[in-house]
């Protein structure tokens, strides 16, 4: 179990704040909103209604003690930076932050953050791709380039073998896992064929995954 702290609870971290508590992990949500507080008081460890870009009030509440920082603040790019420069000045080992745009998040890379998201991106990323081809269950950016996907095998892949498939040469992607049901395989060997209901787990360039989901 880890101690999460919360930094700005509206939809995106009140979400991560009551799933963490949900997993069995301590966590505190902090915001600047009384009526938020009371709404996730009874969902999270400990709420506090707070002023996170106030540094003597984040060290009173132990936040050096804490595994684990998000700093989910809206659209006060201000209050954001300076969130984020005081936990890591704290000391928190891992420090996620939640950016508008490309620009916030060099920012936020600059000063320590060591990972950063665009919630509306991503899921509009998701969204997109989910629409485009029923075959994508999971999509996940790595950086603007490269992604991890998981599609369902297409048809014509079925009863083929990983290496008689060649997706590394036709697709210019490489299979992690095969997963079937509950079983997953994270070593899938070049002689193991497709069988139906199978889902690949790949990684490769964005524009390499695209041809998969356009050609299947």
């Amino acid at each position: 179990m880890k101690n999460y702290v919360v930094i700005g609870c509206g939809r995106f971290g009140s979400s991560i704040a009551k799933t963490l508590h949900s997993l069995g992990h301590e966590v505190l949500a902090i915001d600047q909103n009384e009526e938020i507080i009371q709404n996730i008081a009874d969902q999270v460890t400990h709420a506090v209604e707070a002023d996170c870009t106030d540094e003597n009030v984040l060290k009173s509440l132990g936040i050096r003690n804490f595994d684990v920082a998000v700093v989910s603040i809206g659209s006060d790019v201000q209050s954001s930076i300076m969130a984020t420069l005081i936990v890591k000045d704290l000391g928190v080992p891992y420090v996620l932050c939640k950016a508008q745009n490309e620009l916030q998040a060099k920012v936020l890379y600059k000063i320590g953050a060591d990972r950063v998201v665009f919630p509306e991106r991503d899921m509009g990323i998701r969204v997109a791709h989910n629409l485009v081809s029923q075959n994508v269950l999971e999509y996940i950016e790595l950086d603007p380039h490269y992604s991890i996907v998981e599609i369902v095998t297409p048809a014509k892949w079925i009863g083929k073998s990983i290496g008689e498939l060649d997706l590394r040469a036709n697709y210019g992607v490489n299979v992690m896992a095969v997963k079937h049901g509950m079983e997953i395989n994270i070593s899938p060997l070049a002689d193991d064929a497709l069988k139906p209901g199978d889902i690949l787990v790949v990684i490769g360039k964005n524009e390499q995954i695209n041809k998969i989901e356009e050609r299947g």
